[in-house]
């Protein structure tokens, strides 16, 4: 049986930071700890933010990591009990919100974080206890701001997955202005971090026709746009359609993903410097050669489909055809030509393929992958 769950209220417009104070009230938060990084702060946004509260009392951590850790997590719930913060806006990309996930978690429960992790069966003791959290996203690309999950790297070194319904941001506050400053090489990472939800996600076999249509479409305005927003930082359509499909992204990705997350997570461990975007762009295309002769693909033409929103009529219709324009999109945008260009070598392999063995989307991939398959892929992304 399919279950199906769309929860999350979302505003998004240029100006929609001007509903901040306003979403935090309706919501009940009095008194938000604002979760960022030191990025967002130097790029002015975090001002921004702060404008927009008004004179409502707050405080800041702006400790987030690229890969947030539970080292992270602590010192922000520090901060947090210290000023008697009674909520979370998390304002910057992922990393951020999945940081104040993360916080809101540590904040109500006890034990070590890993105790909550999905893999440890850990979904079910995240309780409604969690603290409330609106989301502010300042890049178009993970889709956090709409997701129940978050990513963080745990005290043993493990970059685990912890998914419940009650880590769903109470609102999502999308302004495609917060964007308009991000330099080419994130605005292009970030991207293909988006389309790679959209694609993988459709590929997946779950039962969800809401999340399939949400995702083609949200599939068609990243591949359309991120050239144009990669190229010029200001084309305000570029930079909403890319919003959107961030945003549509992680609507669909409830569905599930597949095995190129299942790589990137892992290697997101095993080398936290890392950008969990450009690994999706590079994997996906060896996830799709790979995912090509799967039946739940096949059957229902999942190929095809998606070729012809990306506007590759039929030539898209197989895997390699497929697989060859997303490598060539990844050239256009200038991003690494493979895994070697980032120091990741074959020495790192096992460890990459026990971390995605065990990742939680490494089950809902249309085609379970073997340690040798794993491998193929990796050597296909070198």
């Amino acid at each position: 049986m399919a279950s199906i769950r769309y929860l999350t209220d979302i505003h998004i417009d240029f100006g929609a930071l001007g509903l901040l104070a306003e979403e935090c009230r309706r919501v009940g938060i009095t008194h938000p700890l604002i979760v960022t990084d030191a990025g967002v702060r130097a790029a002015g946004l975090l001002a921004k933010g702060e404008a927009a509260l008004g004179d409502m009392p707050r405080a800041v951590f702006d400790g987030t990591q690229s890969n947030p850790t539970e080292a992270g997590v602590r010192a922000a719930t520090a901060v947090l009990r210290k000023e008697g913060c009674d909520g979370l806006v998390a304002i910057g990309g992922g990393s951020s919100i999945d940081l104040a996930k993360g916080v809101a978690i540590a904040a109500r429960h006890e034990g070590p974080l890993k105790h909550y992790a999905t893999i440890e069966g850990g979904s079910p003791r995240i309780t409604e206890a969690v603290l409330p959290l609106i989301a502010v996203p300042t890049t178009a690309g993970t889709g956090s701001e709409v997701a129940r999950g978050s990513i963080l790297i745990v005290e043993d070194g493990r970059k685990l997955g912890f998914h419940s319904w009650y880590l769903m941001p109470r609102v999502a506050i999308l302004d495609p202005e917060l964007t308009l400053g991000l330099p080419p090489a994130l605005t292009a990472a970030t991207g293909m971090d988006a389309i790679t939800h959209c694609m993988e996600t459709f590929m997946a076999p779950a039962i969800n026709p809401p999340a399939d249509g949400i995702a083609l479409d949200g599939l068609a305005r990243g591949w359309a746009h991120i050239e144009r927003a990669t190229r010029d930082g200001q084309d305000q359509e570029a930079r909403w359609n890319m919003m959107s499909a961030s945003m549509q992204g992680a609507l669909a990705f409830q569905k599930g993903l597949g095995c190129v997350h299942s790589l990137s997570h892992s290697l997101g461990g095993v080398n936290p410097r890392l950008h969990h975007g450009t690994l999706n762009a590079l994997f996906l295309p060896a996830v799709i050669r790979f995912n090509a002769s799967a039946d739940s693909v096949r059957r229902e033409h999942r190929l095809q489909r998606m070729a012809q929103v990306m506007g590759l009529g039929t030539c898209g219709a197989h895997g390699e055809e497929l697989a060859q324009a997303v490598q060539a999109i990844n050239r256009r945008l200038s991003l690494p030509p493979g895994l070697a260009a980032l120091g990741v070598g074959e020495q790192d392999f096992d460890r990459i393929i026990d971390g995605a063995m065990v990742d939680h989307c490494h089950k809902s991939n249309p085609r379970e992958a073997s340690r040798k398959d794993y491998l193929e892929i990796l050597r296909q992304s070198m």
